[in-house]
């Protein structure tokens, strides 16, 4: 995996997590701007999904292949179904939805990194 770009991730989805909490706490909806931080981190998680294609395509393999592509899958899914979810429920729960959904994908951005290793 690209260090750099796992790192990137993590960090954009864990600010991300802590902007909608806020959000969620203030018992308020998402925004554009939201949905634009989310583009953001669901962007640099398509990043490293090319990363992990480009190493693959030059022979380098994960210890546990098939973790590492259902995680690689979720992590491109996770965070538009929090949205979608949070877009179509305006209220408190619908927007930590989406905090709760940043949340995994920094978590699976972190299990990548132990299974590529």
């Amino acid at each position: 995996m690209v260090r750099v770009i796992a790192v990137a991730v993590a960090v954009a989805a864990l600010l991300l997590a802590a902007w909608v909490f806020l959000l969620a706490w203030r018992s308020r909806p998402i925004g554009r701007a939201v949905l634009a931080g989310a583009g953001v981190v669901e962007a640099l998680i398509l990043a490293q999904v090319i990363g992990a294609i480009a190493l693959v395509a030059r022979g380098e393999r994960a210890d546990e292949p098939l973790t590492f592509v259902l995680y690689l899958i979720a992590s491109v899914v996770a965070l538009p179904l929090g949205a979608w979810w949070a877009v179509g429920e305006r209220s408190r729960s619908g927007t930590a939805v989406l905090g709760v959904a940043a949340l995994v994908v920094a978590v699976m951005v972190q299990r990548l990194q132990q299974t590529w290793s």
